[in-house]
């Protein structure tokens, strides 16, 4: 990566579990993203009374860590994840919007853009794979959304979607790959650094990436920012290591939110130069994560809320002593059913 390249002398090598280079918060790394903090700023206006500013529990020592951990409570954010901020940010900078919105999902994206949708009056459709969790699907509907329910893959609902645009003129909410999106997402670091303590490093997990480099463009330059893929689903990884994007498999227990095959150039452009490193984690830490928040906090996640953590149980993101860690947990849309213990 681009912003690894120049980080200059004072910094602390480690490894992570992927292989990359670790660097300690000594220095603080010199990047630039396309995204401004201006327009995440001005997106924060724009949502301000439509989304929750959700709170940060900060603990001392926890998750294995001796030093401080910072946790983002974003899934308590109306709909159940950080995605209502994109989707609210995209439809109130919008158009004529007549024609109605529609939306390719599986599942957490769709729920926020038919909440976002109903709180504007506007009617919407949303797509989802087969594969969408139940749960999921049934968030969208209380909605009010209309769903349209087809195809094995993700990419099955994105066909159908685009040709109901095409055909309707509705307004397409992408759920990563535009900037509105990544500037609604990007409001979560803001409310972050405004309301918790001084970090370090934030641990983030990522599907398409718009969470990310949201994320990541508020805090270039000033706090590092680690990716956190499932190793079953590592597109932005992928795109990192190749360059550019490309396509990947996937197959993992968070794929319902983190399962994006394929991130697209302006995920890539913005997380080259801002985000310090991607780490892998298996299913197995991540339901470990899920269980650990369940057991010890009465936290309920789905597995890619939990994927950020995991990384920090796992060993997969190893910080130094003392490092400030945060720790976004990002979306709530789970079957409490697989909670019990």
């Amino acid at each position: 990566m681009r912003g690894l390249a120049s980080c200059g002398e004072g910094l602390h090598r480690g490894r992570t579990v992927s292989g990359w280079p670790l660097f300690a918060p000594t220095m603080k790394i010199a990047m630039t993203s396309p995204l401004s903090r201006d327009a995440i700023r001005t997106a924060a206006m724009r949502i301000a009374g439509y989304v929750r500013r959700t709170p940060v529990l900060h603990v001392d020592s926890a998750f294995g860590h001796g030093g401080p951990v910072s946790l983002k409570l974003e899934f308590l954010q109306h709909a159940g994840s950080f995605k209502a901020r994109g989707a609210f940010n995209t439809l109130l900078s919008a158009g004529d919007l007549r024609a109605g919105v529609a939306a390719a999902s599986g599942g957490n994206h769709g729920a926020a853009v038919a909440l976002a949708a109903r709180r504007l009056g506007l009617p919407t459709r949303i797509f989802v794979p087969e594969t969408s969790s139940p749960a999921k699907v049934a968030v969208i509907r209380a909605q009010g959304a209309e769903v349209v329910i087809g195809g094995a893959r993700y990419a099955d609902a994105q066909e159908a979607c685009d040709r109901y645009v095409a055909e309707t003129g509705a307004l397409e909410v992408h759920p990563f790959s535009a900037e509105p999106t990544m500037a609604g997402q990007g409001t979560v670091a803001l409310e972050w650094e405004e309301d918790g303590p001084a970090l370090d490093t934030v641990l983030v997990a990522v599907g398409g990436g718009g969470l990310i480099s949201g994320i990541a463009s508020w805090w270039t330059g000033r706090v590092k920012v680690i990716g956190v893929e499932p190793e079953g689903s590592r597109a932005l990884q992928a795109a990192l290591k190749a360059g550019g994007p490309v396509d990947v498999d996937v197959a993992s227990v968070a794929a319902d939110s983190l399962g994006a095959r394929n991130v697209g150039p302006l995920v890539h452009a913005i997380c080259r130069e801002t985000v310090s490193d991607v780490v892998l984690v298996t299913d197995e830490a991540i339901r470990a994560a899920q269980a650990e928040l369940w057991r010890d906090w009465r936290i309920a996640v789905e597995p890619g809320g939990a994927a950020a953590l995991a990384a920090l149980l796992s060993g997969a993101y190893r910080p130094e002593l003392g490092e400030r860690i945060g720790v976004l947990l990002c979306g709530a849309n789970v079957d409490l059913g697989t909670l019990a213990m």
